[in-house]
């Protein structure tokens, strides 16, 4: 036996399972009437692969005195994609894109050497109460990209690869897993996958799915490791390990990730959430 001078684990905590390196309950917040849960940046994660902003949007139910209107602002040297799982944004731009995102579709704005852009609930749909759920997360761009031309692109819901097994059901946003490749463009390796789970499955996520991988639990509780997790929790995983998440009543959840990003990279996305005023 080792001995390791140390404080004992509590319930839930993130060394109370050695494979998840951290555990963060996102803080929340009100914009408007809709609650966002934001995970990331936080004191004890500023980031996970390139993912440096990681946002939980409602779910919400907005009424018509009170739609989602966030004006115009800018954004600089990152990416942002905003993926729902109910309700409608309309989306503008600097660039002159006008789009109504859509559930299941992925949008990735680059920012690159700086955009405007706004984000309202669709004029036409605002006499009726409107339903909001999603997330939007940033994405760091690699160095020699920071400020490159700033871009736009949707790429719908059916031309994201599924993998449906029994028991599991899940969408291939960014990145690859599991034998399948998203088509959606991004600038540096990202993992990013919408997976549902039915009561007693199970997924493997390798060690090899991303050099820093993480998950979000939106709905059900997951068990990984014999310890049970509620939803809305940030779990980060120990580089290198294979991970087992089961769902013992049915669960929902993102896996996000990437390579980690350079001292330089790291050091320019702290300038730019203090540009941003993220703090």
């Amino acid at each position: 036996m080792s001995f390791f001078p140390g404080n004992d684990p509590e319930p839930g905590d993130a060394i109370a399972v050695d494979s998840i390196e951290t555990l963060i309950i996102p803080r929340t917040s009100d914009i408007g009437g809709l609650e966002v849960r934001r995970a990331l940046p936080t004191a004890k994660r500023r980031l996970v692969g390139p993912f440096i902003f990681f946002d939980r949007m409602g779910p919400a139910i907005l009424r018509p005195t009170d739609p989602l209107d966030v004006r115009p602002h800018p954004h600089i040297g990152l990416s942002t994609v905003t993926y729902l799982f109910d309700g409608n944004i309309r989306h503008r731009d600097s660039l002159g894109t006008e789009m109504v995102i859509k559930p299941g579709d992925v949008n990735l704005m680059t920012a690159g050497r700086g955009i405007v852009h706004s984000e309202r609930s669709p004029e036409e749909l605002r006499t009726q109460p409107l339903p909001i759920s999603g997330l939007q997360t940033w994405l760091a761009l690699p160095d020699h990209l920071e400020e490159i031309d700033p871009t736009f692109a949707n790429t719908e819901a059916s031309r994201l690869p599924v993998l449906q097994e029994s028991g599991l059901d899940a969408r291939v946003v960014m990145g690859q897993f599991h034998g399948a490749s998203s088509g959606v463009k991004q600038h540096a390796e990202t993992l990013y996958v919408d997976i549902r789970l039915e009561a007693g499955a199970h997924i493997q996520i390798p060690a090899n799915a991303a050099e820093e991988r993480a998950i979000y639990t939106l709905d059900g509780p997951v068990e990984i490791a014999g310890q049970i997790f509620p939803a809305d929790r940030l779990l980060a995983f120990r580089p290198g390990d294979e991970i087992i998440i089961s769902a013992p009543q049915g669960a929902h959840f993102m896996l996000f990730g990437g390579a980690t990003l350079s001292s330089q990279a790291l050091y320019l996305v702290e300038f730019c959430l203090f540009v941003e005023g993220a703090y």
